[in-house]
């Protein structure tokens, strides 16, 4: 299934809406009170709950066409937004850097979560703006001590984040942060695609084109750390709740490692791709 967030057009509350898209034409209401997280919750990894929303799905009575729905990132609200820095032994070439030991790791925040089409806004300090296409999972449990072998037990989905960095901020300061959490700077969709419709994971092709020119172009066969080991990994401090983002790294072609160097400016647009989930569309405007 293809989960979203939307808001009925007509409906003035405005009121936050979980959805499947059925097909191209249109999308069916499941859940009217709460979030995509709520309803992770309440849905998790089983296979049991997600026959039950497929149930779900082919009786509901309440359909939109697409034209009539606003759609939002289909995760506004995670607990944790964990990113893994340097997770592409491509990345890691271009990027002449050793292969790390270990996960890099650092965050994003809630502020930074915008929707598919929404502008992403670089302040006028930003002067170094770059791209960075990635595949996420979603957290579909709690997760704690996991083993890898039980990891794919608490994936409930997989969506694509376009890792928005700036690049004098990210690398002039010497912590990463504040560079990777400005405001707009994590598109995520178009959608969540539920596990049992990604068979390997391992085995996607991940593009971003920048005005309709292909700029990153790998598949995640190329990941140093495989998305159990993250999951087991992260999970050995961290407890994971339901609706975590994990964002896995991009893969090579970012701006910054091109000659000359390429920057994100006023009027550019992205198109990030991963095989299965779909395409995440982008605007980035000039900011105060």
């Amino acid at each position: 299934m293809k989960l979203i967030q939307f808001i009925d057009k007509q409906d003035t509350s405005n009121k936050l809406r979980v959805g499947a898209v059925v097909g191209e034409a249109y999308c069916v209401e499941l859940q009217t009170a709460g979030s995509m997280r709520d309803f992770i919750r309440r849905i998790g990894s089983s296979e049991d709950e997600r026959r039950n929303v497929e149930k779900l799905l082919y009786a509901a009575e309440k359909t939109y066409d697409m034209d009539q729905i606003k759609l939002l990132s289909p995760l506004s609200d995670p607990e944790k937004f964990i990113c893994i820095g340097l997770n592409y032994h491509d990345h890691a070439r271009e990027s002449n850097m050793a292969v790390p030991k270990v996960p890099i790791l650092f965050p994003k925040f809630n502020n930074c979560i915008i929707a598919n089409e929404e502008e992403v806004v670089i302040p006028q300090e930003v002067k170094q703006c770059d791209y960075e296409v990635e595949l996420a999972f979603i957290v579909g449990k709690t997760a704690k001590n996991i083993s890898e072998h039980e990891a794919a037990d608490y994936i409930f989905g997989y969506t694509i984040v376009n890792d928005v960095s700036a690049r004098d901020i990210q690398l002039g300061e010497g912590q990463w942060t504040r560079g990777k959490t400005i405001d707009t700077f994590a598109p995520v969709g178009p959608w969540i695609v539920t596990a049992d419709e990604i068979a390997d994971p391992q085995n996607l092709n991940v593009s971003l084109t920048l005005n309709g020119e292909v700029m990153q172009s790998s598949n995640t066969k190329e990941l140093i750390f495989k998305i159990p080991f993250l999951l087991s990994f992260l999970s050995k401090t961290i407890t994971l709740q339901p609706g975590d983002i994990i964002s896995t790294g991009t893969p090579h072609g970012v701006g910054m490692g091109r000659n000359p160097q390429v920057w994100l400016k006023e009027g550019d647009v992205t198109e990030a791709s991963v095989d299965g989930i779909g395409t995440l569309r982008n605007v980035f405007v000039a900011g105060n």
